[in-house]
């Protein structure tokens, strides 16, 4: 609404910090209903868009072209003490740290008063000899070639964040730094993400398509002031989607006796995530083409 004659009676103009919303409209922003986004990965090898709860458009198969535009500085964690259940309602997380270090103040069941001596951060705490405590990782991104600008949440499981890349194709923690190696910024650049055909699991492998175009900076840019990029980053994806039912307290949980598929927790080592064979990437998709057949609905 720049251009948009909005003022009754406009004589002077106020050219200092015309072009941005002040600190104190950005809060007003932050305690109101807003629009919540976030991209969802599938085991069945897509990637959905879910708007304020509900899936929109058509989904995603196999792989999307991301701008990253932020992220914590560090691998943050989280604790469910009861499996994930479909029927049931869902609840809050029992504890987790957005920096790794320290249960969040908001986190109503605090395992630990740091995550270093946690119980919950040892082998075995987990099923399959896993550790309960799961590391993630929760980013903000635009969708490459989307002229609306707006700004999705994406959480990166454990599975997918540690290990070593083959050519320019990486696990996240190894992407990022393969990146800054080469003298490249993770926001500068347009990244693919795909799930790794190679695994046994769900993993995603990231791979840098190119550096991003002046009207991409220039939507990166705008995207920065938006409240939710940096919101994105540091909740979970059950509070994006406006839930707030609290977790029973761990001592308390009773867990279903039926084994469901269970997330295996993995540590930071090496992990090929291609066959020394298919060292060179597959072509990808043209991102024109990517776009156009996810947003339409």
């Amino acid at each position: 609404m720049g251009n948009v004659a909005i003022f009754k009676d406009q004589t002077a103009v106020a050219t200092t910090g015309k072009r941005e919303l002040s600190d104190l409209a950005k809060s007003l922003l932050q305690n109101t209903t807003s629009t919540n986004r976030r991209i969802q990965t599938n085991t069945n090898g897509t990637f959905k868009r879910i708007i304020n709860g509900e899936v929109v458009g058509n989904a995603a198969r196999n792989e999307i072209n991301v701008i990253i535009i932020n992220l914590l500085p560090k691998v943050s964690r989280i604790f469910y003490a009861s499996k994930f259940d479909p029927n049931k309602e869902a609840t809050l997380p029992n504890c987790w740290s957005n920096e790794g270090d320290r249960p969040e103040e908001a986190a109503k069941d605090k395992q630990s008063a740091n995550c270093l001596t946690c119980p919950q951060n040892i082998k075995g705490s987990g099923e399959n000899g896993s550790k309960a405590c799961k590391y993630q990782r929760r980013i903000a991104v635009l969708i490459a070639g989307d002229p609306s600008g707006d700004v999705y949440q994406m959480n990166i499981p454990s599975k997918s964040l540690f290990g070593k890349g083959v050519g320019n194709s990486h696990p996240f923690e190894s992407y990022w730094k393969y990146l800054v190696a080469n003298h490249e910024s993770i926001d500068n650049v347009v990244t693919n993400i795909s799930f790794d055909s190679n695994a046994d699991t769900m993993e995603l492998i990231f791979t840098p398509m190119r550096n991003i175009s002046d009207e991409e900076y220039e939507q990166v840019q705008a995207a920065r002031e938006k409240p939710e990029t940096k919101m994105y980053t540091v909740i979970t994806v059950a509070q994006t989607d406006g839930v707030k039912k609290q977790p029973k307290p761990q001592a308390t949980i009773e867990r279903a006796d039926e084994p469901e598929e269970e997330e295996v927790e993995t540590e930071p080592k090496v992990r090929q995530t291609k066959k020394a064979t298919e060292e060179t990437p597959k072509p990808k998709k043209d991102a024109a083409a990517l776009v156009d057949d996810w947003l339409s609905e």
